[in-house]
C-alpha cells in the first residue's frame, strides 16, 4: 500500500484580491493556525456598514484544531477583527508587545479580555502550536513591533513576510533580521507569502527617517500652530513629530480618540519616548502663544467623523483652525479616499490655514516594499514555491510576474483568491479546491445580519426614494374605506408635487376596483397590483423608480 505524502494546506480567508481583511490559515493534519484576524473598510456601495470582516465558516466548522492566532502587526487591517472572531473562535493569541497592547484596547470595548489568552512574544522567539514551530523576526514597517514569520512544518518551512518593507535606517535602530531570512534560504524554504502591495513601485520605499528631516526643515521655519494628522499606529512617525516640536520648544498635545489610544499605549510600554512636560491636554493649548503648540491628530485619510475633518467643517469642541494654522497631512489616501481627502484639504485652505501634504514635500514614507526590496527578500529566502499576498489582484499578479523574473518556474508560482486552497508537499503543490470565504458585514451591533439583499434595498432607497401606500379595506368585500394616503420620503417634494400625488392615488385607486370586482381578497396579489399600477405610472412620469411599499389594513 502506498504510503500517503504529508500535505500542508495554505488556505487565505483574506488579504488577497483587496486591500486589508488579512487572514491566513495553514492546515497539517489536525492543526490549524490563522496568521492575522484584520478588517477592512466598506466599499461604496457597503451603505451603512461600519467595517468587513473575513468569513470564519471554515474555522468554526474545524474549531478543534484551531490551535491558535499568530498576530504579525498591529494595524487594524491585521488585527481588527480578533473581537468578532473570538467571539465565536475562543482560542490563544500570539504577537508582539505592541501588538498585544493594542489589541487589548479592542478587548477591552468588547469586555473580551479575561476570557482570552494572550501570549507576548518577541524577535527570535519560537512557539510550538501542534504540529508546527512558528519563528517570529525582527521586520520594518510603519508600525514599531512587526515581525515576519518562519512557520516550520513537517513538509517544510513556510515564511509569511506579514507587511514589510526593507529599511537601513529604521527608527528604533533595528533592521530587518536579514542574516535569520538568509540562513532560513540557505537551508531551504519550501513557501514564501509575501507582501504586494507596492510590487507596481519601482526602486526603493524611503526610510522613514527621511520624514524626520521633513519635519525638523518644517518646524524649524513655521511661525503658527502646527497641526499634523497621520495614522495613529504609525508610533515611528508620531516619536518624530514628538522630537522635532522638542528640539524647537513646542508643546504637544494629541486629539482623536484612536491617537490618544495608541499614544498612551505606546508610552506606557515604552515605544514612545516623550520628554518631560512637553505632552499637554488638548483643553491647555489655548494658554500657550500659537508658535509654541503642535497637535497630532487622526484624520490624515479624510474620515467624516475623525478629528481634522471635525476642526475643517468647524465641529471639533475643543479646537478651531485659526488663518495661518500649518496643517501637515502625513499619509497617503488610500485608494478610493482620494475625493475625502481633497475635501478636507480644500476646507482647511478655506478657513486660511497653510496645508502641507505628500505631493508639496515628504511628509510620508510607505510602509511597503517596492520591487527591488521584494527581488531582495525572493534572493535571501529562495522559496520552491511562491504566493504573493496583500493586495489587490493586479499587485498578486504583478508580484507573480516579478518573481517569475526572478527564475521561478511559472508553475510554482500560485495568484489565487480568497477561499482557494492551496496543498504543498515536499516535491509539489497544486490549486485543491475552495473552503466558504468573503466578506461578513458588521453595521453596528449586527455582525453578518446585513446581506446583498439589504445593501441593494439601500442602494434603491439612497438613488430612487421611497413611497409608502397606506389604505383601509373592508374584511368581508374587499372595499376601500380609507386612503390611498402616499407618504414620499426621497421621491419628490409632496407640497410642490400636489398633481402627481392626486393621480398616483387615483391609480392605485383604480387598481384596487379591479381587484375588489374580481373578488381577490389576498393580501400578496393586492400588494403587487398596488406596485405594479403604481410603479408603471410613476417610470412614465417622472423616468425614475422609487421603492413602493403597500400597507394594507383591514377593518
Amino acid at each position: 500500500m502506498a504510503r500517503r505524502t504529508a500535505k500542508v494546506k495554505v488556505i487565505p480567508l483574506g488579504g488577497l484580491n483587496e486591500i486589508g481583511k488579512n487572514m491566513m490559515a495553514f492546515e497539517y493534519k489536525d492543526d490549524i493556525i490563522v496568521v492575522d484576524c484584520g478588517m477592512s473598510f466598506p466599499e461604496d456601495d457597503m451603505l451603512g456598514i461600519d467595517i468587513v470582516i473575513p468569513d470564519i465558516t471554515y474555522l468554526i466548522k474545524n474549531k478543534d484544531k484551531v490551535r491558535g492566532i499568530v498576530l504579525t502587526h498591529g494595524h487594524e487591517d491585521h488585527i481588527g477583527a480578533l473581537p468578532y472572531v473570538l467571539k465565536r473562535l475562543n482560542v490563544p493569541i500570539y504577537g508582539t508587545k505592541l501588538t498585544l497592547g493594542l489589541v487589548e484596547n479592542k478587548l477591552k470595548e468588547h469586555k473580551l479580555v479575561s476570557s482570552v489568552q494572550t501570549n507576548i512574544v518577541k524577535p527570535g522567539d519560537t512557539i510550538k502550536l501542534g504540529n508546527y514551530k512558528v519563528e517570529f523576526m525582527k521586520t520594518s514597517h510603519s508600525i514599531a513591533d512587526a515581525v515576519c514569520l518562519a512557520i516550520h512544518t513537517p513538509v517544510g518551512v513556510i515564511v509569511h513576510t506579514g507587511d514589510f518593507k526593507i529599511d537601513f535606517t529604521p527608527i528604533d535602530g533595528e533592521p530587518i533580521d536579514f542574516h535569520r531570512l538568509a540562513e532560513l534560504g540557505k537551508k531551504g524554504v519550501l513557501l514564501l507569502l509575501a507582501d504586494s502591495t507596492n510590487v507596481e513601485r519601482p526602486g526603493y520605499t524611503m526610510s522613514e527617517r527621511t520624514v524626520g528631516v521633513t519635519f525638523e526643515n518644517i518646524f524649524r521655519n513655521a511661525t503658527q500652530r502646527i497641526i499634523v494628522a497621520t495614522f495613529a499606529s504609525n508610533v515611528h512617525r508620531v516619536q518624530q513629530i514628538f522630537d522635532a516640536a522638542h528640539k524647537f520648544n513646542r508643546k504637544v498635545s494629541v486629539s482623536g480618540r484612536s491617537m490618544v489610544n495608541v499614544v498612551n499605549v505606546a508610552m506606557e510600554l515604552g515605544y514612545l519616548k516623550v520628554a518631560n512636560d512637553i505632552l499637554i491636554d488638548i483643553n491647555d493649548i489655548n494658554k500657550y502663544p500659537d508658535h509654541e503648540i503642535v497637535v497630532i491628530t487622526t484624520g490624515s485619510q479624510g474620515e467624516p467623523m475623525s478629528a481634522l475633518s471635525r476642526m475643517a467643517s468647524s465641529e471639533h469642541r475643543k479646537l478651531e483652525i485659526h488663518p495661518g494654522d500649518l496643517v501637515i497631512l502625513s499619509a497617503t489616501p488610500i485608494p478610493g479616499n482620494e475625493k475625502t481627502v481633497a475635501r478636507v484639504v480644500n476646507q482647511l485652505f478655506e478657513k486660511g490655514a497653510n496645508v502641507i501634504y505628500e505631493a508639496l514635500a515628504d511628509v510620508h514614507v510607505s510602509g511597503h516594499a517596492c520591487q527591488e526590496e521584494l527581488k531582495m527578500m525572493h534572493a535571501l529566502t529562495k522559496p520552491k514555491f511562491f504566493i504573493p499576498v496583500h493586495g489587490e489582484y493586479r499587485h498578486l499578479r504583478q508580484h507573480g510576474k516579478l518573481a517569475e523574473s526572478l527564475g521561478m518556474p511559472k508553475e510554482n508560482i500560485f495568484t489565487i483568491e480568497t477561499g482557494q486552497v492551496v496543498e504543498i508537499s515536499k516535491d509539489h503543490a497544486r490549486v485543491a479546491g475552495s473552503v466558504p470565504a468573503g466578506k461578513i458585514l458588521v453595521d453596528g451591533l449586527g455582525v453578518g445580519d446585513v446581506g446583498n439583499i439589504v445593501l441593494r434595498d439601500r442602494k434603491h432607497l439612497s438613488e430612487d426614494g421611497l413611497m409608502v401606500v397606506v389604505v383601509t379595506i373592508t374584511k368581508e368585500n374587499g372595499h376601500v374605506v380609507s386612503g390611498p394616503d402616499i407618504i414620499s420620503r426621497g421621491f419628490v417634494y409632496v407640497r410642490e408635487s400636489e398633481v402627481l400625488m392626486e393621480e398616483a392615488r387615483k391609480v392605485v385607486k383604480n387598481a384596487l376596483q379591479v381587484c375588489e370586482s374580481n373578488g381577490i381578497r389576498e393580501w400578496a396579489v393586492l400588494k403587487s397590483s398596488i406596485k405594479d399600477s403604481l410603479r408603471g405610472f410613476l417610470y412614465e412620469k417622472t423616468k425614475r423608480s422609487p421603492m413602493i411599499l403597500p400597507i394594507i389594513m383591514e377593518v
